[in-house]
């Protein structure tokens, strides 16, 4: 396709009007902002991977999610200031991830069509993520955070009283389950090198390879759960990543496990700081 055609490369922003959302998604400024929110994912996942080390040891007085991670943050000095820059950049790489799934990437032309679905669906997915991510560091920044394993509880419950309800539910944890199978796949097959800008070097794929399936593993255990919560009518299975996390724990040599997954969980965190530099936006 030549550099004047219908595909979403630079020369259409550069010939798009100065208002069209292609031109907005691609502001430099707005660029910075979104690639700070690979910089906050990346803390929370240190977090995260810290708090279930200490749930292996028996220091667990946080959630190992993401509702825990922001609360550690919150009872830090500065944390308050913290949490509300991240409400910023995550808000910034949502819609970001949102203009990717209607647009396609910037660095990479699509043709007439315009993105395929499954990169549609998958960009979309993430920005929900991000904008969970905000609502999340929006409530502990204001004071007013709550655990996210008691939300996904108490909504598991009131589905869990309807077939369609339970019907949702198994979907969901399908959904869940078939993330973390990518996300496995992704870091086995490498597909993640095809995100950088540039070839990275064999540390940098280690810390993808190890992120992403240990990442793909946890949510995979959290898919499994909320279909479990479904069948045996517990809503406490269905209890997020803390709930996964803390069900491997109580199995046979489960504090080992939990210190692995923490260890793996923090690998992707470091990852992420790789995605915030090297990351095709």
């Amino acid at each position: 396709m030549n550099r004047h055609g219908t595909s979403f490369g630079s020369s259409r922003f550069s010939e798009g009007s100065s208002g069209s959302p292609e031109r907005v998604a691609q502001n430099p400024v707005f660029e910075r902002f979104a690639r700070a929110g690979y910089v906050g994912s990346g803390v929370v996942h240190l977090l995260i991977g810290y708090l279930a080390i200490r749930v292996a040891f028996g220091h667990g007085d946080q959630e190992a999610s993401q509702s825990g991670a922001m609360a550690e943050l919150a009872e830090r000095p500065g944390g308050t200031l913290v949490l509300w820059v991240a409400v910023v950049v995550f808000v910034a790489m949502g819609l970001w991830r949102f203009a990717e799934a209607a647009f396609g990437k910037a660095s990479e032309p699509e043709s007439g069509d315009g993105p395929n679905p499954f990169d549609r669906f998958k960009a979309f997915s993430v920005g929900v993520v991000y904008l969970a991510f905000a609502y999340t560091a929006f409530g502990f920044a204001r004071g007013s955070g709550r655990s996210s394993g008691e939300q996904n509880a108490s909504l598991t419950a009131r589905l869990l009283q309807s077939g369609a309800g339970k019907f949702v539910l198994v979907v969901a944890g399908l959904v869940i389950l078939g993330v973390g199978a990518y996300h496995v796949y992704k870091g086995v097959s490498k597909n993640f090198v095809d995100d950088l800008k540039s070839h990275p070097s064999t540390a940098v794929q280690r810390l993808g390879l190890v992120g992403y399936v240990a990442k793909g593993l946890a949510l995979g255990l959290v898919g499994v759960l909320v279909i479990v919560a479904v069948f045996q009518a517990d809503p406490q299975k269905a209890a997020g990543l803390d709930g996964a996390l803390k069900t491997l724990g109580a199995q046979p040599f489960g504090a080992v496990l939990l210190v692995l997954a923490g260890l793996g969980i923090g690998v992707y965190g470091l990852y992420s700081f790789v995605m915030a530099r090297d990351a095709r936006m």
